[in-house]
């Protein structure tokens, strides 16, 4: 089976093209910003794409802009070529990457840049079990909460200052790494939002 794997819910950019679990082509690229002019070519650089049978996409958590132009891509790729779609989570993915790169690890906690003086945070057994819920939290909270001494995200180093120990672990998602999550259940192709939506539908009027 072949899979494209795409991801743009952080700063980086990323797209895999597999054959089963063997990574066939990949681009990375860190941007901050330009997901949505960078995304599809970067796509296009893999290879042909007609002899794809599905798409992922990770749906999150991270940008808001970032994971729905993510999902939007992949959506419409989905629709041209008459593949299913499906998504996976940011989250997971960079504690199996910070797991694969660190084999002695017993658990890690990954903290990744969230919005409004939040971290997205979520802790990890060796064997990718989730500890905690996923969740979005104030930073001081997050301080006084996360007391694992391995942090992994892109906000792992910030963190380890604020909290002033333990071991930073500096990675984001990478659709190259998709395999270390292949098992896990696939996800909606729809933007996975942690925290409660800033803006309030109008009370309805009696």
């Amino acid at each position: 089976m072949r899979t494209l794997v795409i991801d743009s819910a952080t700063a980086a950019c990323s797209a895999a093209l597999f054959d089963g679990e063997a990574c066939i082509a990949a681009r990375h690229e860190v941007i901050g910003r330009g997901h949505a002019e960078r995304l599809v070519p970067m796509i296009g650089e893999l290879g042909p794409l007609h002899a794809i049978d599905r798409i992922l996409v990770d749906v999150g958590p991270g940008s808001f802009t970032g994971v729905r132009i993510g999902v939007s891509v992949a959506r419409a790729l989905g629709f041209a070529l008459d593949v299913p779609c499906h998504g996976y989570g940011a989250v997971p993915l960079v504690a199996a990457m910070a797991l694969d790169r660190n084999p002695a690890l017993d658990a890690v906690a990954v903290v990744a840049i969230g919005g409004h003086g939040e971290y997205f945070t979520q802790e990890f057994g060796a064997d990718l079990q989730a500890l905690t819920p996923l969740q979005s939290i104030p930073f001081d909270d997050a301080v006084h909460a996360i007391s694992r001494p391995c942090i992994a995200g892109d906000a792992a180093q910030e963190f380890i200052e604020r909290r002033g120990n333990g071991t930073a672990i500096p990675l984001g998602p990478d659709a190259a790494y998709w395999p270390l999550i292949a098992h896990l259940p696939a996800l909606p192709t729809a933007p996975l939002y942690v925290r409660e939506p800033d803006a309030a539908l109008p009370a309805t009027r009696r």
